[in-house]
């Protein structure tokens, strides 16, 4: 492969990743957690918040159909990604994220926060083997960290 074809490829595996991770925010704010739950690679690992450490899809989805799920009723909510910071290495890439989410039940809130994620590329599909959610600033302080 020439040095522009990889270059090439390295740029369409990123434009993809961005995707995947926009993807991954739209489902969170229709509160779509069984297509969050896709998103994720069979051995993926998952961390929000106060978690702890989830490994695999069925640990995962203690958080997303067990925790927030739950909540959905009770959520209105909006989140955004800002400045993706992605590096491809083949079949595997790194990417930090600026993420901000804006709660609208029971009061308008908005928290701060950093996804720190890690994607491998199963059968030419990018999906999330690893992703980490740390809160950084909150307008609730209960809502911090």
């Amino acid at each position: 492969m020439s040095d522009i074809e990889k270059r090439l490829t390295a740029l369409e595996d990123i434009e993809n990743i961005k995707k995947l991770h926009q993807k991954y925010m739209d489902l969170m704010d229709y509160l779509d957690y069984e297509g969050v739950m896709e998103l994720f690679t069979e051995d993926a690992s998952a961390e929000v918040r106060n978690s702890g450490v989830k490994k695999g899809k069925k640990a995962i989805a203690e958080i997303y159909l067990g925790k927030l799920a739950k909540e959905r009723l009770k959520r209105t909510e909006l989140h955004m990604a800002v400045h993706p910071d992605i590096t491809v290495n083949g079949n595997k890439a790194k990417g930090k994220w600026l993420v901000y989410m804006l709660f609208c039940v029971p009061t308008p809130n908005w928290v701060q926060g950093i996804n720190e994620c890690e994607y491998n590329k199963v059968n030419g599909v990018w999906k999330i083997s690893n992703l980490k959610f740390t809160r950084t600033m909150s307008t609730d302080p209960s809502l911090f960290p």
